[in-house]
Formats: C-alpha cells, sequence, structure tokens
C-alpha cells in the first residue's frame, strides 16, 4: 500500500493507536486533539517520532489529508469533521485502521446497547482458556490499532459502540454479534432510533458464505430491524430465553441454557454459571455461540462460563453496612440496563441515578420503582428531568452534588435489609470523567463510610 497522509482526529488510546499503526504501515503521520493530551500519550507519540498538535486543530493542515482516522470520541457535527465530508476527504475509523492490517487473524466483533462489555470479556475469557492467542481490543482492553501494531494476534475479541461502527466500511467480522438494540446515544443520532439501529447493524455488513452472525430474537427493535436486512453471513444464529428450538443457536428451557443439536446440542445448567441475572443468560448464550463458531470446545466454553465473574461497574457489590447493600451499577448508562437493574432487586431500594441525559423515556422504569424504589438521590447537574419522571412514583426524591453526598444521604435513608443501587441511566459527563471514575467514587465513598 502507499504511503499517504494521514490525520488522526483525537488524542485518546483509540486516537493515539490509530497513530502508531498508521506510522508503523509507512504513512506520513499528523495527530490533531483539540483537548489536552495525557502525559503518557504526549509521550507515546513523541517516542514513535508522530507529530501531533493539541489545543487547536490547524484547520489547512487536515483538510490536505489524503484519509482521517475519527476518534470515536468526536462527533459527527464537529465542524471539521463536516468540512472533511464536505470536501470528500475519506474519515474512517480506528477498527476500519486495524482491519486492513491484521493480516489472517479472526474477529469476533461484538454490539448491542447493553451487555457488550461482559460479552467481550466472556468471550475473551473462553478463548483463553481454549489457548488461544487472543487479544481483547476496541471499546474495552487494548486500540484495535495499538494491538495491530505492537501485540498482534491471532484472534481478537472486539467490543463496538455504534460510534465506532458508524466509520467502518470495508471491515469484515468474522463472527457479528448483536445483543439487543434500545435506546441510547439518541442525541449523536438526531434523537432517532432508527439512525441508531442501522448504526448498530453495520456489524453485519460484508459479511459471506463463512461467517457468522448472532442477535436476540427476543429482542423487539433486532427483529424489526432485521425484516429489512438481510445477512450476508452463511450461519445466522439467534438466540432466545424461551424453550423455542426450531431455528434457534441458543435456547432456555427451565434451568438450563441450551445449545441446538445441530451445533452440538449441549447444555449447562443456570445455577453453575457464576455470573447470574435474566440480562446475563443472554449474554451467556450470545458468548457461547460466538465461541462455537470458531472452533472453542464446549469444555472450554462451560468452564470460562463457571468462572467468569463479571466486570468493574456492572451489578458489583462495593460493600454492605449497617445491613445495607451497596451496588456499583455505574457502567448503566441507559434506562434498558437500569431496567435489568431494578429488575433483579429482591429488597427496598435507594436508587441513586443522573447525569447527562441522553433522550431518555423514563416511562418503561415505572412500574418497577413503583413499590420498589423509596428514594431517588439525583446525581447530576439538572435533576428537573428525573424530578418530573419519577414525582408520582417514588415518594422522597434529593439531589446530590457528588458521589460522596449521594452515599452518605443513601446511608441515612436506607433501612437494613435495604440496597442502595447505583444505577444512572445517563452518561457520567456532567460531574464525572467517564463512567469508570463515577463508580470508583462510588465504591470510595461506601469504602469510607464503613471505616466511620
Amino acid at each position: 500500500m502507499s504511503a499517504k497522509s494521514v490525520v488522526v482526529l483525537g488524542g485518546g488510546e483509540s486516537g493515539v493507536g490509530s497513530a502508531i499503526l498508521a506510522h508503523r504501515v509507512g504513512h506520513r503521520v499528523f495527530l490533531s486533539d483539540r483537548g489536552t493530551l495525557s502525559d503518557a500519550r504526549r509521550s507515546e507519540l513523541q517516542s514513535h517520532g508522530i507529530e501531533f498538535e493539541e489545543g487547536v486543530h490547524t484547520v489547512e493542515r487536515i483538510l490536505s489529508a489524503d484519509e482521517v482516522v475519527k476518534s470515536p470520541g468526536v462527533p459527527e457535527t464537529a465542524p471539521i469533521v463536516v468540512s472533511l465530508r464536505e470536501r470528500g476527504i475519506p474519515v474512517i475509523s480506528e477498527i476500519e485502521l486495524a482491519g486492513r492490517h491484521m493480516g489472517k487473524a479472526k474477529t469476533i466483533c461484538i454490539t448491542g446497547s447493553n451487555g457488550k462489555t461482559t460479552t467481550t470479556n466472556l468471550v475473551y475469557r473462553m478463548l483463553q482458556m481454549a489457548g488461544l492467542n487472543v487479544g481483547m481490543v476496541g471499546n474495552v482492553g487494548y486500540s484495535f490499532a495499538w494491538q495491530v501494531a505492537m501485540e498482534a494476534r491471532d484472534y481478537y475479541v472486539v467490543e463496538l459502540s455504534s460510534f465506532q461502527l458508524d466509520g467502518m466500511y470495508d471491515f469484515r467480522a468474522d463472527v457479528a454479534v448483536l445483543l439487543n438494540i434500545t435506546p441510547d446515544h439518541l442525541d449523536r443520532y438526531e434523537y432517532k432510533l432508527e439512525n441508531y439501529a442501522a448504526s448498530k447493524l453495520r456489524i453485519g455488513q460484508n459479511q459471506g458464505e463463512g461467517d457468522t452472525f448472532i442477535y436476540c430474537a427476543d429482542d423487539a427493535v433486532s427483529r424489526s430491524m432485521m425484516e429489512g436486512f438481510t445477512p450476508g453471513a452463511g450461519s445466522v444464529l439467534p438466540f432466545t430465553a424461551s424453550d423455542v428450538v426450531e431455528g434457534m443457536g441458543s435456547y432456555q428451557r427451565g434451568e438450563s441454557l441450551h445449545i441446538a443439536d445441530g451445533l452440538g446440542g449441549f447444555s449447562m445448567r443456570k445455577d453453575d454459571i457464576r455470573l447470574q441475572g435474566k440480562h446475563n443468560m443472554y449474554n451467556c448464550q450470545a458468548a457461547m455461540l460466538a465461541a462455537l463458531a470458531v472452533g472453542v470446545s464446549w469444555e472450554a466454553i462451560a468452564e470460562g462460563m463457571r468462572h467468569f465473574e463479571g466486570i468493574a461497574h456492572r451489578m458489583e457489590l462495593a460493600g454492605e453496612h449497617n445491613g445495607v447493600r451497596y451496588i456499583n451499577d455505574s457502567k448503566a448508562t441507559n434506562t434498558d440496563s437500569v431496567w435489568y437493574a431494578l429488575d433483579s432487586m429482591k429488597t427496598p431500594v435507594v436508587w441513586i441515578a443522573g447525569g447527562k441525559d441522553k433522550g431518555n423515556d423514563y416511562a418503561p422504569l415505572l412500574p418497577l420503582v413503583e413499590g420498589r424504589v423509596h428514594t431517588l438521590i439525583c446525581l447530576t447537574t439538572d435533576a428537573e428531568k428525573l424530578h418530573e419522571s419519577f414525582a408520582g412514583s417514588i415518594g422522597r426524591i434529593v439531589d446530590a452534588g457528588s458521589a460522596e453526598e449521594a452515599v452518605n444521604l443513601a446511608a441515612g435513608y436506607a433501612q437494613p435489609g435495604d440496597t442502595v443501587l447505583l444505577s444512572p441511566a445517563c452518561a457520567s459527563f456532567d460531574l464525572f470523567d467517564n463512567y469508570e471514575q463515577r463508580g470508583e467514587l462510588f465504591k470510595k465513598a461506601v469504602e469510607e463510610l464503613r471505616c466511620k
């Protein structure tokens, strides 16, 4: 491939990884970030001899590029991206770039509004159990481009957000997994669910006869969108929570998960799986099918499910104090994730929610909060929508300006036997850098409470 002038927009993990890969394959690379780079990212670019700027976009230089790699955090509406589109300069994602240079490696690509990170980690664990040379990349783990450039693998388990999918054109997933589609990030998609759903379906683009497409047959939006989308994959495997067998890759019967007879006829009791909860059974079914699709043995798959404990910030027990359990579900950044969290609660709840609203409709949560949530603590700079949505369903609604304040308020309202649940339904960017920081500060506040 001849050398190009490649500009990378954004200097986070995705952008720096893209810059390093583009540089290593011989392109002339310039990275531009309108914000401030971290010391670590700056040093990494310097060590590779990659030119960069921060605090500004030099428009003339960016518009002279042959191709631009856009980090997922840079919106399509950014003026520099609009200018690039107007001039017909190709704008791709890190995933597209990495796919060009990963050689004969195979990819298992996972997307969905909810469950992506858990499923990605679980599939990664299964492939590790099988002894495969595998990397976990994309929206979790390393930057895909960085891994291809610096520590190439034979298999990549790739978590893909809708933003990463938007910049994919020729990339092809060997195994594509669509977990579900629920309203999320609608502020980036003109507040239209169909636009967001179309983005998610890009995971199946370019697939051929030897590839596999896996999706949830119980998800209404996915089913509806599939009516107008014919996967090119030779193997299309739906999964369901029902005991319907015909046409399914995986189904549930009684207290067990089952794999269709044509795929091996395996089964596993839910009690033998470390993950628990209705939503996690779906994640396990998707992971089983994905691992089987690349030849992983049932023994390695079952072993992975027996020992995988889940991920931080997703229904994570942060601690107990005075008979009250504190659950960190900071990764629940949309109402569908919160629905599953609340649905799993068996005790009275003090619910901590709020953040940067993404066009949420809270109506589906009303039946769950009534009689279950006695206190709502709004952890956000703008609680008006939460107050309006739940005023008739929750008896006590108060505001908090920090994780510490929210935890201390919750401790005052909770009774022995209650659960304090941080499950925000919103992005974190009004008070925190990301959902991880929000979750860590929540856990720190719980620990400080226990030490008082």
